[in-house]
């Protein structure tokens, strides 16, 4: 890559599921060529898609199959609110 070259950041994606009563746990994470795998698994489920870049970093530091700190409570919540709307208008 030259100076000329436009960076491209490898594209990070982090899998949560929620199931009630529960707390939200992290089912795939990766970056590269697997988070790219990991999107378009997504879209090809109808899976809507949140981007957000610093939580997507955040919760990438989660093991699998753990559930989210409660640190990350507030910030997954806008994301399940997100989703609930995008299911609301299907």
């Amino acid at each position: 890559m030259n100076e000329n070259t436009p960076y491209a950041p490898a594209p990070m994606a982090v899998a949560l599921v929620y199931e009630k009563p529960g707390t939200p746990r992290v089912v795939a994470k990766g970056s590269g060529e697997i988070g790219r795998k990991i999107i378009e698994t997504a879209q090809a489920h109808g899976v809507p898609i949140e981007k957000n870049a610093g939580l997507a970093a955040a919760l990438s530091g989660v093991e699998l199959d753990h559930e989210i700190p409660v640190e990350l409570y507030r910030a997954v919540a806008e994301v399940l609110g997100f989703v609930l709307r995008i299911n609301r208008r299907r």
